[in-house]
């Protein structure tokens, strides 16, 4: 049958109509999860509105019997007048007829609509282009299901593309799972699909159905499906990534500090895994930018050494009276596509790295491959960082003969609060190292804010002299213009800089291996920051960042001698999300105390997951028993109602729960009689049922036997009991647990194959 000949069937328009507001649910239920990553607004109603004009007027085809092409035109011719009136008005001919500007104007929406969902952040602000995509994407998927579901009769087809669509947000914004918005979809789906197939059954049909118990039946499924998606699943173990496991193209490092692209990118997925010997969990550098010309900070240029040469990573530029540590740390790569291995600084050997062409840079002690990728690669590393007191840090000065003259160059257009402010912030101090912390206290005050934001919507996205002014006037950025401005600040003093380009401390996990706690780090941590050269001690490095990181502090040497909390020994509480403001870098002895309180959790057993699986379990074994205890309980009250079919199809079920066949071969008074033979049913309850369901057999169609309905439900009761009471307390408990007429129902193939013989 063709899809035309299809749409002039007649059918009972209230079925159409509900059918109609059932499509209407299901894609309310699609759209809602949008509003997750766009602010919620009038695109919402502009897009249920476009909707219902959709669907109302397929519906109002169809009543005068038009072909299915018609129909479908028509919706069509809606949604352009619609989509024509609200956003194309002033291009059309009479605001709503399209004319050639219309058209024009619809490539340069969407690709507005394009940009803004690519380098934008979740929630994006509902602007114009992206409603318009928005809405007009909601009204041709509205057409598309109508179709679907009403012309060519597929409703698990569209259901399919009505979840799809609705996993599109999660996808582009993972996030908890929103269990209210779950459950609503399903129940819309399978109200769609139920008012579907009612809408093509005859008034006969349908009561005979429903005297089955289908609709029951249905329910109880759909019930048991979401209760175990929603209980049961988030109790069971998740499948974690696999360390090295990582395939395909993943996430890289982009050196040209054009970071804000990969920070706003709505999906934050794991890149790496690492753990350390160290007493905290250190940042890890893939690059340094040390050459700026004013327009952008350039990736150094070194040479490359081979990892097995003696030469590799250098030396480490300390004095011999500077207390060096010695740490490891295993890196595992989980989905991260980069030519540089991000590494501890500073990296003094690693093993493990294949697959391609793997070299060392002495200059900045770090790792990078000409031919290979990070992707799947599992190594281990050997780090050796400067420990000195606050004494000696507060005697060094910030210079180094052996620096490049890079570190220190100043583009000849860079703006002077640039170096006004560099001055003014640092007047106070007396020491390199004071004047370079004195930056970040300011820095990290409350004059500054990080924002993802801010600068996109201000025009200076960048790491630019221009931007870095820009930045130190309004003082709202992300960790691109703080490490910028303070690296040229630092310059305008005089003292050596470059940036680092790499990856925060990331965040402490559940998991512990060979006593070390493992740390995971995500996209979204990717971060940028300074480093200043003292002489004698090596490259330094600061976190600027306001709210990221900790700021670098070192330890007198009449306390704990050594400990610091540099960027690069950061405490396991670092993330790369804005922070509260003000939160003081932790003493030594209080990182090592948190990070061994890490790892005593990891270690230890935590009882909720499995007393959640438990009861998930428990929950889902009782529903069988609910749901039939429920559906007898209705089969009851429509029995004293004078409804003999539900009292002789309880009988049935119960029949067919201890395992006695209910073939529908067999006439009520040769079931009746097998029952009272074969299986000790009480006779006389027993007739009485017969006689009401015989009765309402021969009777008028929708006659009830009122007089009848006590008689037959209690008579329904002892037969009940009496077939239970007729098998063994194995069969009977299985029949009260695991109830086959839930899934068996009476007169099937299966009801009339299985008898089972009372005992």
């Amino acid at each position: 049958m063709s899809s035309a000949d299809t749409a002039r069937i007649v059918r009972p328009l209230g079925g159409e109509r509900l059918l109609t507001f059932a499509i209407l649910a299901a894609l309310l239920a699609a759209i809602l999860p949008v509003v997750r990553v766009i602010d919620p607004g009038w695109w919402l109603v502009g897009a249920l509105v476009l909707a219902a004009m959709v669907l109302g007027a397929g519906y109002a085809a169809r009543t005068y019997r038009l072909p299915a092409v018609a129909v479908t035109l028509i919706e069509g011719g809606v949604w352009v007048v619609f989509m024509t009136l609200i956003f194309l008005r002033d291009t059309a001919l009479l605001w709503v007829i399209p004319t050639v500007d219309t058209v024009r104007a619809v490539p340069v929406l969407v690709e507005a609509a394009v940009q803004q969902i690519t380098v934008g952040a979740a929630p994006l602000e509902a602007t114009l282009p992206l409603v318009f995509v928005v809405v007009g994407s909601m009204g041709l998927l509205t057409i598309i299901v109508d179709h679907v579901v009403v012309t060519a009769r597929m409703p698990l087809l569209a259901s399919v593309g009505i979840v799809a669509v609705s996993l599109i947000p999660a996808i582009a914004a993972p996030s908890e799972v929103d269990v209210i918005g779950f459950v609503f979809l399903a129940a819309t789906i399978l109200f769609l699909m139920r008012t579907e197939t009612r809408s093509r059954e005859k008034p006969v049909e349908q009561e005979a159905e429903r005297t089955a118990g289908v609709p029951a039946t249905a329910l109880g499924i759909g019930a048991i499906a979401i209760v175990v998606a929603v209980v049961a699943t988030p109790g069971l173990p998740q499948p974690g990534p696999r360390a090295g496991s990582g395939l395909g193209p993943g996430p890289g490092i982009d050196a040209t500090l054009q970071l804000g692209d990969d920070l706003r990118r709505p999906q934050d997925v794991e890149v790496l895994r690492i753990r350390t010997t160290a007493p905290s969990v250190p940042y890890l550098r893939a690059t340094t930018l040390s050459r700026f010309e004013g327009g952008t900070w350039e990736p150094d240029r070194s040479q490359t050494v081979s990892l097995e040469s003696d030469r590799a990573f250098g030396t480490v530029d300390a004095d011999e009276d500077v207390r060096i540590a010695d740490y490891t740390a295993i890196v595992d790569v989980v989905n991260l596509d980069s030519p540089w291995a991000p590494v501890p600084y500073p990296a003094v050997s690693i093993t493990g790295l294949g697959a391609g062409l793997w070299g060392a840079v002495p200059y900045n002690h770090t790792v990078a491959s000409t031919s290979g990728s990070t992707q799947g690669q599992s190594y281990q590393v050997g780090y050796a960082p400067a420990r000195p007191t606050l004494e000696q840090i507060r005697a060094a000065s910030a210079v180094g003969a052996q620096v490049r003259d890079e570190t220190t160059q100043l583009p000849t257009d860079l703006a002077p609060i640039v170096g006004e402010l560099a001055a003014q912030v640092t007047a106070g101090a007396t020491t390199d190292y004071d004047r370079l912390t004195a930056l970040q206290r300011w820095f990290r005050g409350s004059d500054f804010r990080y924002s993802l934001d801010a600068p996109v919507e201000e025009g200076f996205d960048g790491s630019g002299a221009d931007a870095v002014a820009r930045f130190l006037e309004v003082r709202e950025g992300y960790c691109v213009h703080f490490a910028s401005a303070f690296a040229l600040m630092a310059r305008t003093l005089h003292m050596p800089s470059r940036i680092v380009v790499g990856y925060l401390p990331g965040t402490p996990t559940s998991d512990s291996i060979d006593g070390q706690p493992v740390f995971t780090v995500y996209s979204s941590q990717l971060h940028a920051w300074p480093e200043v050269y003292f002489d004698g001690i090596g490259w330094i490095s600061f976190e600027p960042t306001s709210g990221l990181g900790v700021p670098t502090s070192f330890s007198s040497d009449s306390s704990l001698t050594g400990q610091t909390t540099n960027p690069d020994a950061a405490t396991p509480q670092t993330s790369a999300t804005p922070t509260a403001l003000g939160d003081a870098a932790q003493p030594g002895s209080q990182q090592q105390q948190a990070n061994g309180g890490d790892a005593a959790s990891a270690t230890g057993l935590d009882p909720v997951p499995l007393v959640g699986v438990v009861a998930a379990v428990l929950v889902v074994l009782a529903l069988p028993f609910l749901i039939r205890e429920l559906r007898r309980r209705q089969q009851d009250a429509a029995a004293r109602g004078g409804d003999a079919a539900a009292a002789w199809q309880s009988v049935q079920e119960a029949a067919i729960d201890v395992g006695i066949a209910a073939p529908a071969s067999e006439t009520p008074r040769a079931f009746a009689r097998r029952l009272i033979e074969e299986h000790g049913a009480p006779a006389s309850e027993m007739n009485t049922l017969l006689l009401a369901i015989e009765r309402a057999s021969y009777s008028r169609a929708g006659t009830r036997s009122y007089w009848m309905g006590d008689a037959a439900a209690d008579a329904a009761a002892a037969v009940r009991v009496a077939l239970l009471g007729s098998v063994p307390p194995s069969r009977r408990i299985l029949a009260r647990v695991a109830p086959r007429s839930l899934v068996i129902r009476p007169g099937s193939v299966y009801a009339g194959t299985a008898p089972v013989r009372g005992g």
